[in-house]
């Protein structure tokens, strides 16, 4: 039934849940499976160098190359799983773009037929408050999205 699945996945506990589930989807269906992470834009409205500005492009190099490792381990560890349980997952890295936009672009692009992600279930005021990526993927995907809480 789904012959290309694209979970995403952060490092947190839920994260691993819904890698976890798409891998056994994928042992059942006999899937391709793309593991994406994706780190958010780096903003610093600091200047650029100048008269009574800070120069942050230093500070935005060095915080770009945390993230990179940063996704880099989490893309390792989620490889791992992967390996470990008999599925063989391409792996993914989308800098400097928000996760839902990333997630939705690259599941087009890859020509993926679900998209598999956590979500904490915020509802209410605290959802409006801290937005929703998961909720931003529902509405945009062409395909369908399974939400793992």
């Amino acid at each position: 039934m789904f012959h290309h699945l694209v979970v995403a996945v952060d490092g947190s506990e839920l994260a691993e849940r819904a890698l976890r589930s798409s891998l056994e989807l994928a042992r059942v269906h006999g899937s391709r499976v793309t593991i994406i992470t994706c780190t958010d834009p780096i903003s610093a409205g600091l200047g650029t160098g100048g008269f009574g500005t800070f120069d942050a492009a230093s500070v935005i190099k060095q915080l770009e190359q945390a993230y990179a490792a940063e996704a880099n381990q989490v893309l390792d560890a989620a490889k791992k799983t992967s390996t470990e349980a008999g599925i063989d997952a391409e792996t993914l890295y989308v800098p400097n773009q928000r996760a839902a936009d990333s997630i939705l672009e690259n599941s087009e692009k890859l020509g993926c037929d679900l998209v598999v992600m956590g979500s904490h279930g915020r509802r209410g005021f605290q959802k409006l408050l801290l937005g929703s990526q998961a909720a931003a993927v529902l509405a945009g995907s062409k395909v369908p999205v399974l939400i793992i809480k």
